[in-house]
């Protein structure tokens, strides 16, 4: 899912979005610890998502508070 696509859910959706992220990483961590990762490259994919999801996050709420970074 692109960045874009993501600017157009709402935190909540987002954040049920990361922890899937997360729990993901989790199994694939899992597996590459076992022997049983068939796609290392899925590794560096759900990383970078989750990575996305945050920084996505971190700008709603960054416009949501105002700050517009000038002192």
């Amino acid at each position: 899912m692109k960045a874009s696509e993501m600017r157009q859910k709402s935190v909540d959706e987002l954040s049920k979005e990361l922890i899937e992220s997360l729990k993901e990483q989790f199994v694939l961590r899992m597996q590459r610890s076992t022997g049983q990762l068939n796609r290392p490259s899925d590794m560096k994919k759900v990383r970078r998502k989750i990575a996305r999801i945050k920084t996505v996050m971190n700008e709603m709420r960054s416009t949501n508070n105002g700050s517009t970074g000038e002192g």
